[in-house]
């Protein structure tokens, strides 16, 4: 059976902010193969840009998928080749620590598939509300889940160190949930810039009320409003209700002869 692909409005955008002095953010675009993805390069530490762009770069290899399965394949396998190339990067500069947060968000054949490391999120925004469909690889998220200290306790907690990353070790670690995609859907797919600033009640005010890229614009001035801390990248997807393709008949239609 010939692949149907869906039909979506998309928006991107990505800043430096208001304090940063270069944008260590990259995002990719290919809705063509139902792949869009968010990198933030590891705050003070050099060449973050450098290592979102690797993975930006090699995510954009991926070819025409012949099912759900293989883009989600291809996507891992382009990850790891980025990890590796980050680490060559690390040792090509005498062992600076260089990394970067990925989110990915992959749709095809009426499901989607997100997979992240780090603290870049994505979103999911339907009938049932806003659902942070990720979870932030970071040392409070571990707190939080062992139960050392309640999410009220640590709103304005100095440092949250990311635990996992793109290009730190040998052998990354990569989380990975499915589920069904249907029209309407809104998934939302940003790095810590924008959830910095911007809660998650009004993120779905925007998302669900505005075209994709008017969302992303409206949210990145947002969050520039409110002080722009770090660098902010957002990519929104909608999904639409596919056309008809089916002839249908109308009352002036003959019918065939016999």
């Amino acid at each position: 059976m010939a692949h149907s692909p869906p039909l979506f409005d998309v928006g991107s955008v990505t800043h430096a902010g208001r304090v940063r002095e270069r944008n260590e953010d990259s995002c990719l675009v290919r809705t063509d193969v139902g792949l869009w993805a968010v990198a933030d390069g590891m705050g003070g530490h050099e060449a973050g840009d450098l290592a979102s762009g690797i993975v930006v770069q090699s995510l954009d290899a991926i070819g025409a998928p012949d099912s759900a399965a293989d883009l989600l394949e291809q996507c891992e396998t382009r990850l790891f080749s980025a990890n590796q190339q980050i680490l060559a990067l690390s040792r090509a500069r005498q062992g600076a620590i260089v990394g970067t947060t990925t989110a990915v968000l992959l749709v095809r054949d009426d499901h989607y598939a997100c997979i992240w490391a780090g603290d870049s999120r994505v979103y999911l925004i339907n009938r049932d509300g806003i659902i942070q469909v990720s979870h932030d690889h970071s040392e409070l998220e571990e707190l939080i889940a062992g139960g050392t200290v309640s999410r009220e306790e640590v709103q304005d907690w100095p440092n949250n160190a990311i635990t996992r990353a793109v290009g730190v070790v040998a052998d990354p670690e990569f989380e990975v949930v499915t589920g069904p995609a249907e029209p309407d859907d809104v998934f939302v797919i940003c790095s810590d810039g924008l959830t910095r600033h911007v809660q998650d009640d009004e993120i779905q005010k925007y998302a669900a009320t505005r075209t994709a890229q008017a969302a992303c614009d409206d949210m990145l001035a947002l969050a520039l409003d409110r002080g722009g801390l770090d660098n902010v990248t957002i990519v929104i997807v909608r999904l639409l209700a596919p056309r008809a393709t089916e002839t249908t008949r109308t009352p002036l239609d003959r019918e065939p002869r016999a």
